[in-house]
């Protein structure tokens, strides 16, 4: 079992950055996915970015291609999202979770753990 704690969420005006954290606790962390999703008020949770369990490969949401960087570093059992150029469209809470399947994925279904969530609010 994998338990998901995201961090760095807040309040950033439009056009600034921020790094989003999620820690894994186990050993198993390099066995796993990751990915991370968003949920805004009144929308469905969408797929935000994913990333190989080496790191090796990454596959990103159109809507976050060229702002939003996903990495992980398998010693330290976390993975990270850059997020640079924030507008308001991107406020929602930001999950991170993590698919034991090796292929890629972008539907939440395939995600088995989950975190709680951080909250990113973009003011204009």
């Amino acid at each position: 079992q994998v338990q998901l704690v995201e961090s760095g969420g807040g309040l950033v005006q439009a056009g600034g950055s921020l790094r989003l954290s999620c820690a894994a606790s186990g050993r198993t962390f390099s066995s796993y996915t990751m990915g991370w999703f968003r949920q805004a008020p009144g929308k469905e949770r969408e797929f935000v970015a994913t990333i190989s369990r080496s790191g090796s490969s990454t596959y990103y949401a159109d809507c976050t291609k060229g702002r939003f960087t996903i990495s992980r570093d398998n010693a330290k059992n976390t993975v990270y999202l850059q997020m640079n150029s924030l507008g308001p469209e991107d406020t929602a809470v930001y999950y991170c979770a993590a698919d034991p399947k090796f292929a890629l994925s972008i539907l939440g279904q395939t995600y088995v753990y989950w975190g709680q969530g951080t909250q990113v609010t973009v003011s204009s």
